[in-house]
């Protein structure tokens, strides 16, 4: 699955999937414009490095909606008949919660290392050190700079694709 971003004027942005399974899913604009990493950005690359399939874009890679719908509207509509049928696991709903909580780190941490922030989140204090310091942290900090250095420098219009990664 590649998933494209794309920088529109305005502070927004503007998300393409192209995936192997499942309907074909119409762009969408994406919450949380950042200068240096979109909200939705921030969730596949920790998603990718973490490995979690049952986060929104692995969800999304194996054939799921999630926060996308279909572009043909019969395609909608037999997917949400399908996606209603087998709501998410246990281990979806894990991952998912995973997700929530290494973006929120993760973000604030590289933008402490970037200079973009002066002082960590007043929560961050509550924040288990070990897990700042763990490996799957560091590797979705190295990914965030990658990322940001290519966002960073676009023009409006301008895109990153990014793979989700076969392992996951």
């Amino acid at each position: 699955m590649n998933v494209t971003f794309t920088k529109l004027g305005g502070r927004r942005y503007l998300m393409t999937v192209v995936r192997e399974h499942g309907p074909e899913l119409a762009p969408r604009q994406g919450p949380g414009y950042h200068d240096h990493l979109p909200h939705d950005a921030v969730h596949f690359l920790v998603e990718a490095e973490a490995r979690l399939s049952g986060g929104a874009f692995g969800r999304i890679a194996a054939g799921r909606n999630n926060i996308f719908w279909p572009t043909d509207p019969a395609a909608r509509k037999r997917q949400a008949r399908h996606e209603a049928k087998r709501p998410p696991s246990a281990a979806e709903h894990a991952d998912m919660a995973r997700s929530e909580e290494l973006a929120s780190v993760c973000q604030p941490l590289w933008e402490l290392r970037a200079g973009h922030l002066a002082e960590p989140p007043s929560w961050f204090s509550r924040v288990d050190p070990a897990v700042l310091k763990s490996p799957v942290v560091e590797r979705i900090l190295a990914r965030l700079d990658e990322f940001a250095a290519s966002w960073h420098a676009l023009p409006t219009g301008g895109s990153v694709t990014l793979s989700w990664p076969a392992h996951a």
